[in-house]
């Protein structure tokens, strides 16, 4: 057999290996017992277990032999029973590993600088933050007390979360703390559906140099502003601490982590909802409204123009 026909048989043949590498039945099952006991919902979790055991029972996931096509079916069928853009299943053997072995990112790629991406003084002293993520202040807080040391003294500040997926709360509370006075505010509340609890989270003014509840605090957002930067946002508009500008933000309230199944398979499970202490609800599947609704590449510019107004 000439050698580049061998070479290829051995690719294709190890290719068919590997997608047969996993055991369907598992991951299935798996996957209907973690939604049916931790999904934030229980009605709902219990019909998402429901709905993709009758389709393993069918035979309807027989014919996928990738993993990767059994992760994005398995995905869009719980999103069919809970349009919930926290739910993500995905087959990622790599980042299952580093779950398995207690990686502070979650098997994710380390921000840089903590998703502190651009920390400046604008003309005016009008202080400027591109935070890209809200990392967990356990590993970020250097870069984070660094950030905000420096922009809190600022004459105005500019939060620009147009990039920003989400994060920790811890981080969100840490920040905050620099824009409230000397007294504890409440900045919300989480109930988490597993352990049957309500847990809250308020700002910490002894935690951070120096605290100004009167600088003025602009938001900025788009559409793909998510989960813990929506949190900051929805939490900032409902104490009328800040002025957010820009595009509905992306709908999720819903928070969670990730749970391991079988063979590669991880799925992000929503177990918590917010519960604003102002508005009694939050904002899942509707996103935070802007004070000022303007496209997100014109929002700075925006932001720029109304603090130059006021002086």
């Amino acid at each position: 057999m000439p050698r580049i026909v061998i070479s290829l048989f051995i690719i294709f043949y190890s290719f068919g290996l590997q997608a047969q590498s996993f055991d369907q039945t598992n991951v299935v099952t798996q996957l209907a017992q973690i939604m049916d006991r931790n999904y934030v919902f229980p009605e709902k979790g219990k019909a998402m277990s429901d709905l993709i055991l009758s389709k393993l029972k069918n035979g309807e996931y027989k014919a996928i032999e990738s993993p990767d096509d059994l992760a994005k079916r398995l995905d869009a069928d719980l999103k069919s029973v809970a349009n919930d853009k926290h739910i993500r299943v995905n087959y990622n053997p790599t980042r299952f590993e580093a779950i398995q072995q207690g990686s502070p990112t979650g098997g994710r790629p380390a921000q840089g600088n903590y998703g502190f991406e651009e920390v400046d003084i604008l003309e005016g002293n009008i202080g400027y933050l591109d935070l890209r993520g809200f990392s967990d202040i356990r590993f970020a807080e250097e870069v984070a007390k660094a950030a905000m040391d420096k922009l809190i003294q600022s004459d105005a500040i500019i939060f620009d979360l147009r990039k920003n997926g989400g994060g920790s709360p811890s981080m969100i509370r840490f920040i905050s703390s620099y824009l409230f006075g000397d007294q504890p505010v409440h900045l919300n509340t989480f109930y988490w559906r597993p352990s049957d609890r309500y847990s809250e989270t308020w700002t910490a003014p002894e935690l951070v140099s120096v605290y100004k509840p009167n600088v003025p605090v602009y938001v900025l957002t788009s559409s793909y502003t998510f989960s813990a930067a929506e949190e900051f946002t929805y939490n900032l508009k409902n104490l009328k601490r800040a002025t957010i500008i820009g595009e509905t933000t992306g709908g999720g309230a819903h928070p969670g982590g990730p749970m391991l199944l079988t063979d590669g398979f991880i799925v992000n499970v929503p177990q918590g909802r917010a519960i604003n202490p102002i508005t009694k609800t939050n904002w899942e599947g509707v996103g935070v409204k802007p004070n000022i609704e303007i496209k997100a590449d014109a929002a700075l510019d925006k932001a720029l123009e109304l603090i130059k107004a006021k002086n």
